[in-house]
């Protein structure tokens, strides 16, 4: 049972399952009420009016088939990530769009970056982080099932389709590596003992 009072499926269908299902409304009112008006709001590399996509990237989408494609991964990644708690989900999810974000800014090619797939990488890269520096055999186990079951995701950061944000994938696997070693609990028990 989490802090909150709530079990583990509640917290996931509440916060990993209201995320996602903010990300359909989000898509459902940028189809039928802004004709894709939305989609402009992402991250635009060295563009000062594009750092709002820093924010609102992750839960924009450039229509119906790349919400889709995100929306298994992102709902079982997360889910995995919630594994180690509400606190650390919020903690990684924030880190990984901010830092993920203003390097995609800083650093991508130019264009519109758009998707929750910086965080479906953020997690991917979250969890594996998870098992190299915790070395538990919860971080472990779960480390193992990503690989095999979403290892495929590595090529997603080569820049292998120009309508793909790869930059953002990349800085999304590291950031969520980065978030995994700053979150594990081997670095929270240093810094409580220091």
């Amino acid at each position: 049972m989490e802090p909150t009072g709530r079990s583990f499926p509640q917290l996931v269908a509440l916060v990993v399952g209201g995320s996602l299902a903010a990300m359909w409304i989000v898509e459902i009112l940028d189809s039928f009420a802004f004709n894709d008006g939305l989609q402009a709001h992402g991250i635009e590399p060295r563009q000062i009016d594009g750092l709002e996509g820093v924010v609102f990237a992750p839960v924009l989408h450039g229509g119906w088939t790349h919400l889709i494609s995100n929306s298994v991964p992102f709902l079982v990644l997360g889910a995995l990530v919630m594994s180690y708690g509400l606190p650390r989900w919020i903690k990684a999810t924030g880190f990984i769009t901010i830092v993920a974000g203003l390097a995609t800014w800083l650093l991508a090619r130019s264009g519109n970056h758009i998707g929750a797939s910086i965080l479906v990488f953020g997690y991917f890269g979250f969890l594996l982080g998870m098992a190299w520096f915790e070395r538990s055999v919860k971080s472990i186990a779960i480390a193992v099932l990503v690989a095999v079951v979403y290892g495929g995701l590595i090529w997603g950061v080569l820049p292998t389709d120009s309508g793909v944000s790869w930059e953002g994938h990349l800085f999304g696997v590291i950031a969520g590596v980065v978030a995994a070693g700053l979150l594990n609990d081997r670095s929270r028990r240093r810094a409580s003992a220091a």
